[in-house]
């Protein structure tokens, strides 16, 4: 019992470097890119680790409200298959960039 509160010890404590992460998010965006919302395509760009204790991480991109919920929980199986992290919870958290195209103004 001991080694298994150590593994969610660990996974909730652990360390995630922003390259390997953005490399994590790219692979899971090749085998399966998230739907379209119109003809709006949701782009991710990078992703970091936005805290510790659960571990968050921080998706930054375009158009990522139109992410659905199917997709997220594809995508935290993924950053939990690629970085063992069993035993604690994960939170994912999606950042846009403001468009300044969106209200017309040039």
């Amino acid at each position: 019992m001991m080694k298994s509160v150590d593994a969610a010890y660990k996974a909730a404590t652990a360390n995630l470097p922003t390259p390997k992460l953005t490399r994590a998010l790219i692979e899971a965006v090749e085998k399966q890119e998230p739907r379209r919302k119109g003809s709006i395509r949701p782009k991710m760009r990078y992703a970091h680790q936005g805290g510790q204790n659960p571990p968050v991480i921080v998706i930054h991109g375009n158009a990522l409200d139109a992410i659905g919920e199917p997709y997220k929980r594809y995508l935290e199986k993924h950053f939990r298959d690629t970085f063992s992290l069993v035993g604690t919870p994960l939170r994912i958290e999606f950042r846009s960039g403001k468009n300044p195209f969106k209200d017309g103004k040039e």
